[in-house]
């Protein structure tokens, strides 16, 4: 047999490697260069003949043979053994386009010979000896590198010499921009080679890595910052661009934010999903495997937080000139662990692996200032306050990405993260305290650890106050440090700068701006408080006044002296007006005054950000309705013109683009275009086909395949097998007792009681259902973690009895969270959104099901009434009482006659038929007779009967169908897009500013 053998010891070379033969085809790779030493020298004989075993195994070497008949070249690798050497040179192969068609081992103590029988894309022998050489340097850097370092003598510190001259004063700095311009001209390539030397770069640069070996993780690490890369390009001239046109610009303020994922929603929005999935196939990566690697950034909980991180996106989208501010909590939302059914909170490490999204801007840092005592002095013949802190911290910016869709447009999300002032830990360490210097630096980063903190305690509720004052004081300073950038007239401000109150956890933002105005920047009061109320306006997201956000007096006077003031005398102007207006109606004046009087005296934030504000808005239409007719109705009847509406949305590309990509393309192809993803308008087209027969094929089969992935999912999560051809009915959102879990699990033990007493014949008539339901209760609700235990105990039961088998399950989905609800909502059939009627303020979840082809049964509440509107009761499953019903239901109390089935299953509960008798007993007590305040006994009867719709419509598979594509079609009207264009023009009075391509 001949055989091209070579030990390979020369000096690879780091080159990009296109082959022009036809013979080989293979993408472009880069290999390390290594200066070896002129001692280095080739274990091999001197007569030119192989070297000895001996010598062959202190050396790895490569031989090629293609004598062989067959189609492959022989590679025959000889070298020491080790764990994953042959998953590094199977790799290898990989990354260079080569099929693998057979391998063979042998073992001699320490060492192996392995053979690979390789081929090229087509299939053929590989001929050329420049890409045999070429590959087997390739294979050699992978295997061998380690084995060629040979220390030559101690290491010894750099020491670089300006050489004189060099950067001598005379140095033309025109011709220095031009070359730094000529090397900058011109944006990173998105094919997929060059998308794979990025990846491959920041493997070994970024993650130091070697790019022969690494994991999943280490490469979705690479390809997140091969991605960021890109966004810091667009990102960078969009801002270049904003301060060149100078527009008016945007800022939200919200302390929450349900980012999920970014990098699968960053690719799309690059618009290089395809050419990122072929780049990591040739390197032998999935990216659906790739993108499981990232975990979720839980720095919100609910709608509020989803719905600031949908904003975000369709401000970016739209082209709006916008900037996000938020904290970087250390921890997000807690973990949730499921032992033996209840539920336990573990700390959300979410930066323990490092987030390559963010970027941590150390220049721009702020001090914020705690406690102290407010000082008179006198300037220029005038009096003026000077807060003279006793506690101050440094805000340090992490500025997040976040870019358009189909734009060059890339917005900033600002987060601050809190560190100990440096002058503090000067003082500590020159005068020996370190201790006091490290207690301090972990009492400063406290600011900035916890989302929610327990606020039970006065320690607790200082926390929360010191979050959100550090949040809109570093904001502030930094908005308006942007503005003097280019305009010295604050008068101007209003014209460049509006700010959004993301409900009442920013409202300090009020006080502190008309403090640096008065204090700082020495404006009148009254001019002061005009310029503040031009730039403010509201979302409120409270339904009951009772929730409605208060602070005690006597903690804001310690924390914040100085705001205490600006409040009080913002509430004395308050009260002149209003005295003006209304006369001396005390009980109104008690009412709208943003000081509470009573036991404590108390601050009410809501109040204050009414008055303060140019305009205020609900977040659906009855949501509006209620704000105006019960929880502010006498600031609407005051000032009408501030009300408004602005119904939420949420963004059509995570929730459809990124988390059911099949129907994404199903609703490209039958409308011909995928305009939709920017004008969700267009989906309304798909009516056109909702009674297509071959579009009813392909929706059911895309709903099959996400099914699937639940399904798998589920039975990774819980162990539990379940049938595709149930009725997957889910119910995901936080476990609240408004939110009426509780109604459901009743519904599904009624039924499980159903079936168990039916006889065999008729079991065969009930159609089979998943009951699938998931949420996190807080750490302090007791009810909401009983109806979790309760929830997985009904389950236990259900689950494993033989009667009932396939058709019904019930299964707790846990620690849910964005990421979770992508993989839910594009499988579910059926969605439950069950509030008590006036209780949920919008709820963008029953939108996201919409948008995905799920039919909702739910009650006439929040947003639903409008999807009611859109879309047609003959296209959903309604119960339930209305809004106006509610209170009469509730003045009647145990006069209401509930079902006998309601009480069975109650009865069932309480006497320990699914366990734990004595821990349920005060659930039960919660929902029988006058106790029963969210009305679940008065609803279960319409409830019943909705469930029992949606059964005869899912049996009738055609007309399903056609709901779900009507449900989609009509979701449109619900796309955060359509939400923030109704704030630029009514609210903001902000207009697009494109970036140029």
């Amino acid at each position: 047999m001949s055989a091209l053998s070579l030990p390979i010891l020369g000096v690879p070379v780091r080159s990009s490697l296109s082959f022009s033969s036809p013979t080989i085809l293979f993408p472009p790779f880069s290999v390390r260069a290594k200066n070896l030493s002129s001692r280095f020298f080739i274990c091999q004989a001197s007569n030119g003949t192989n070297p000895t075993s001996e010598t062959v195994f202190a050396v790895p070497t490569i031989s090629v043979d293609n004598s062989e008949e067959d189609e492959s070249t022989s590679f025959v690798i000889r070298a020491r053994n080790r764990i994953g050497l042959l998953q590094v040179i199977t790799r290898v192969f990989k990354v260079l386009g080569l099929r693998i068609d057979k391998a063979t081992v042998e073992f001699e103590d320490d060492y192996f010979t392995k053979t690979f029988f390789v081929s090229d894309s087509h299939g053929n022998k590989i001929e050329n000896l420049e890409s045999i050489d070429r590959i087997k340097k390739a294979l050699m850097d992978a295997i061998g590198g380690d084995d060629l370092t040979i220390s030559t003598g101690p290491a010894t510190r750099g020491i670089v010499v300006r050489k004189p001259g060099l950067l001598s004063s005379s140095l033309d700095r025109t011709a220095k921009a031009e070359r730094m311009f000529e090397l900058m001209d011109g944006f990173l390539k998105n094919d997929p080679v060059s998308l794979q030397k990025d990846i491959l770069d920041h493997v070994e640069y970024t993650v130091a890595r070697s790019r022969f070996s690494f994991d999943d993780f280490e490469a979705y690490q690479a390809l997140s910052h091969c991605i960021r890369d890109r966004l810091i390009e667009r990102w960078h001239d969009t801002q270049i661009h904003f301060k060149r046109k100078d527009p008016k610009r945007v800022y939200f303020l919200s302390l929450e934010y349900l980012m999920g994922r970014s990098l699968s929603n960053s690719i799309i929005n690059l618009g290089i999903r395809d050419q990122c999935a072929d780049a990591l196939s040739q390197l032998g990566f999935e990216f659906e495997v790739l993108a499981e690697q990232e975990g979720d950034a839980a720095l919100g909980n609910g709608g509020l937080a989803r719905l600031s991180a949908c904003q975000m996106d369709s401000l970016a989208t739209m082209d709006f000139p916008a900037w996000g501010y938020g904290l970087r909590y250390q921890y997000g939302l807690f973990r949730q662990v499921i032992l033996d059914g209840f539920q336990h909170e573990q700390p959300d490490y979410w930066l323990n692996f490092g987030n390559p999204w963010e970027i941590e801007r150390v220049h721009v840092t702020y001090p914020v200032k705690f406690y102290g005592t407010v000082e008179e002095d006198i300037s220029n013949g005038e009096k003026y306050k000077v807060w003279i802190p006793g506690e101050m911290v440094e805000a340090v910016a992490y500025d997040n990405p976040i870019p358009g869709y189909g734009t060059r447009n890339t917005i900033t999300l600002r987060l601050w993260a809190a560190k100990p002032s440096n002058q503090h830990d000067m003082e500590a360490y020159n005068t020996g305290d370190y201790i006091d210097a490290v207690v301090t630096r972990q009492r400063a980063e406290t600011i900035s650890s916890i989302l929610y903190p327990d606020d039970r305690s006065h320690q607790g509720k200082e926390l929360r106050l010191k979050q959100q004052y550090f949040f809109v004081s570093a904001s502030l300073q930094d908005i308006i440090r942007r503005f003097k950038d280019g305009h010295k007239d604050l008068n101007q401000f209003p014209d460049k700068v509006a700010l959004q109150l993301n409900d009442t956890h920013p409202a300090l933002a009020i006080p502190e701006v008309m403090r640096i105005l008065v204090d700082e920047e020495r404006l009148g009061w009254n001019e002061a408080f005009d310029i503040t109320c031009k730039i403010f306006s509201f979302t409120t997201h409270t339904v009951l006044a009772e929730a409605l956000e208060k602070i005690p007096v006597d903690l804001l006077e310690s924390l914040l002296p100085r705001h205490l003031q600006i409040i009080y005398d913002i509430n004395s102007h308050f009260m002149e007006e209003l005295k003006r207006r209304i006369g001396l109606d005390y009980n109104r004046l008690s009412r709208m005054s943003i000081v509470e009087e009573g036991a404590v005296k108390s601050i009410r934030m809501a109040n204050l950000s009414i008055f303060c504000s140019h305009t205020v808005n609900g977040v659906s239409r009855l949501h509006s309705e209620l704000l105006q007719t019960r929880v502010f109705k006498d600031f609407y009847e005051m000032w009408p013109e501030k009300f408004q509406c602005k119904t939420n949305g949420v963004t059509q590309r995570r929730w459809i683009v990124v988390s059911n990509p099949s129907l994404c393309a199903l609703i490209s192809k039958w409308l011909g275009t995928e305009s939709w993803i920017r004008d969700i308008d267009l989906l309304m087209g798909l009516r056109e086909y909702a009674a297509d027969i071959s579009l009813h094929q392909e929706w059911q089969m895309v709903r099959k395949i996400n099914k699937m992935r639940l399904a798998e999912y589920i039975e990774a999560t819980s162990g539990l097998k379940v049938s595709l051809d149930a009725m997957f009915d889910v119910q995901i959102k936080r476990i609240h007792e408004y939110k009426r879990q509780l109604l459901n699990i009743i519904g599904i033990i009624h039924r499980y009681d159903c079936i168990k007493n039916m006889a065999k014949d008729d079991r065969k008539k009930v159609v089979p259902r998943i009951c699938i339901i998931g949420g996190k209760a807080a750490p302090g609700y007791e009810m909401a973690k009983k109806i979790i235990k309760l929830c997985h105990a009904v389950a236990e039961k259900i689950n494993n009895d033989s009667d009932i088998g396939d058709l019904l399950k019930l299964v707790f989905i846990p620690d849910y969270n964005v990421s979770v609800a992508e993989m839910i909502i594009p499988g579910a059939d059926l969605s439950q959104h069950i509030s008590t009627a006036g209780h949920e303020a919008s709820g963008t979840g029953c939108m996201k099901f919409l948008m995905n082809g799920c039919l909702l049964l739910a009650t006439a509440d929040g947003s639903t009434v409008e999807i009611i509107e859109e879309i047609g009761e003959d296209n959903m499953f309604l119960f339930g009482a209305k809004v106006h019903e509610v209170a009469t239901l509730r003045e009647k109390g145990s006069t209401i006659k509930v079902p006998l089935q309601f009480a069975r299953v109650v009865r069932m509960v309480r006497d320990g038929y699914f366990g734990f008798q004595d821990y349920f007993q005060s659930l039960c007590d919660t929902v029988e007779g006058s106790n029963d305040y969210y009305l679940l006994g008065a609803d279960f009867e319409s409830y019943l009967e909705a469930q029992a719709a949606a059964d005869k419509a899912f049996v009738d598979q055609k007309k399903w169908t056609q709901m779900s594509i009507l449900s989609t079609a009509g979701s449109g009207r619900f796309s955060s897009d359509r939400t923030i264009q109704d704030y630029a023009e009514q609210t903001w009075g902000i207009e697009p500013c494109r970036c140029p391509l």
